[in-house]
């Protein structure tokens, strides 16, 4: 299992960001979000970059979980509504297949009452090197 406290602390952007790292476990990670003005677009709505950050941010610690270096080499997002000023947002990254090149994951993206906002799948290189 890696240091997740250790590595999310040398992440200024999400930390910028107002993320929070809920969990990681080995194959999963959970992370989440307040929504505030700063993360509105021009429309008035939570700014899908945002929610894009929050499950790729799931995901890169969920391949990460094990130990050794992973980085995604493959994403894709759907969003299914938007968020408003004052929602919750959770991202569960979690692994459907592993080998000793490639994970595979699912992230959803829900708000505080089990609302799906967005779902992303993605591929991992892994890397066999252990984290620094």
């Amino acid at each position: 299992m890696i240091d997740s406290s250790g590595l999310f602390r040398r992440d200024a952007f999400v930390l910028s960001l107002g993320i929070e790292l809920v969990e990681v476990s080995a194959g999963r990670a959970v992370t989440r979000v307040a929504i505030e003005e700063r993360h509105l677009n021009f429309n008035g709505v939570g700014h899908g970059g945002l929610t894009f950050t929050l499950a790729d941010t799931a995901f890169g610690y969920a391949c990460n979980s094990h130990g050794i270096m992973a980085g995604g080499i493959d994403v894709h997002m759907i969003y299914s509504r938007g968020v408003k000023l004052a929602d919750v947002l959770t991202a569960t990254a979690v692994e459907i297949s592993r080998t000793a090149k490639l994970a595979h994951y699912r992230v959803d993206v829900t708000t505080a009452d089990g609302t799906l906002v967005a779902a992303m799948t993605g591929t991992a290189f892994i890397s066999g090197k252990p984290h620094a």
